[in-house]
């Protein structure tokens, strides 16, 4: 196995912590970091505590996911669960499947980054208003885009590993 670790998707961890770091420093001291359905903040904390929850969202949650399925998968006694896994994974595909499962995972990081940064975003303009407010329907919005992507990578994957044409009967 070949594939090195993507060093595009650790540039966008820099760029993304460098982006909630350098962002976080317009905050009050004491941040609304928790918002009720109508958007008005009903959680608080200071802008340290909710600078290291945010960088350990954006940075950890996707860094965890996507490195160790990554590493995982790589391992020869690892245990990929794939439609018609037997023939995908067959000596001759493996190292073509597991690359291929490798970028798209890799491509579903970069997606979670994206959208956490857009939450912080988010949060970040609720605080410059008096009193704080999320922008509801923006949410919901960044939420559905982000469902849709999840279901349109799912679908994608299903698809790329149902039976080939000469393996159906």
């Amino acid at each position: 196995m070949a594939d090195s670790f993507p060093s595009r998707f650790l540039w966008l961890l820099a760029a993304a912590g460098a982006f909630v770091w350098l962002t976080s420093r317009s905050l009050p001291d004491v941040v609304a970091s928790h918002f009720a359905g109508d958007g008005f903040a009903n959680g608080f904390s200071t802008r340290g505590a909710y600078l290291g929850l945010m960088l350990g969202f954006v940075l950890g949650l996707p860094a965890l996911v996507v490195t160790a399925l990554w590493y995982a998968m790589g391992s020869p006694g690892a245990r990929i669960n794939l439609p018609n896994r037997d023939h995908w994974l067959a000596p001759e595909r493996r190292d073509e499947t597991v690359s291929w499962l490798r970028n798209h995972m890799v491509g579903f990081g970069y997606v979670l980054v994206l959208f956490l940064c857009y939450v912080h975003w988010l949060v970040v303009r609720a605080n410059a208003l008096q009193p704080p407010r999320l922008a509801s329907s923006w949410m919901s919005a960044g939420l559905v885009a982000f469902v849709v992507f999840a279901l349109a990578w799912i679908r994608r994957l299903m698809r790329r590993f149902r039976m080939p044409l000469s393996g159906r009967r």
